[in-house]
Formats: C-alpha cells, sequence, structure tokens
C-alpha cells in the first residue's frame, strides 16, 4: 500500500516530540484494515514469529508479509531475523505517540464555541 507513507512522513518512531496530524492519519489508517488490527492485537502478547501468524490469522504467508510491511513502515512494528525466521513485534513508542496525540484531541474537543458576533 504505497499511499500510506511519503517520504516526507518518517516512521512515527523515529520522529520524536508530538505526533502530528499528517503522521496520525497514516497510523491510524494503517490501523483501520481489519488484518492489520488483527495483526497488532496478536502482537499484543509480545513479539511473534511470521510462522506463529500466519497460522493463528490464517493468512498466506505473501498476504500476511504484504500487511506486515505496511504496519513496519509506518512504525508500528519492528522485526528482527533469527536464522530463516523473522519475528515482529510492536513499536511501543509508535503506539504511545498516537495514544498520547488522541489524548489531546479528547481534551481540546470540549472547549466551547466562541460566541458568535
Amino acid at each position: 500500500m504505497a499511499g500510506l507513507r511519503t517520504a516526507a512522513a518518517p516512521p512515527a518512531t523515529c520522529a520524536s516530540g508530538p505526533l502530528e496530524a499528517k503522521e496520525a492519519r497514516l497510523l491510524l489508517r494503517a490501523l483501520a484494515d481489519p488484518i492489520r488490527l488483527q495483526v497488532i492485537e496478536a502482537l499484543g502478547g509480545g513479539e511473534r514469529c511470521v510462522c506463529d501468524l500466519t497460522s493463528e490469522l490464517a493468512l498466506a504467508q505473501s498476504k500476511l508479509s504484504f500487511h506486515l510491511k505496511v504496519l513496519k513502515e509506518t512504525g508500528l512494528l519492528a522485526d528482527r531475523q533469527s536464522g530463516r525466521w523473522v519475528y515482529y513485534r510492536l513499536q511501543p513508542e509508535a503506539l504511545e505517540r498516537l495514544r498520547a496525540w488522541l489524548a489531546a484531541l479528547a481534551t481540546s474537543c470540549i472547549a466551547p464555541a466562541q460566541p458568535c458576533g
């Protein structure tokens, strides 16, 4: 999914400071896909081998690899290779930045409107 990340938008884990709206949109778009959300939930318990994810989610490896790539490009996942297997894990920093962005939005959305006039 080439449209999820542009050269101007670094992965969420590379940036420091508050999440900008453009970055938040990329993360939320990546999370909006039901399969990618299942991957995120599966990794919520810790690092997993791609072979475990393939069987748990009942996906072909090529389809799972596509979704893992999208999540990795947005900075939501990291991976490591051990022998012939690749292990994936959530990037807590990216999730925390998204949580903080949503919390700031929740806080600011309760402000009353300025009087018209």
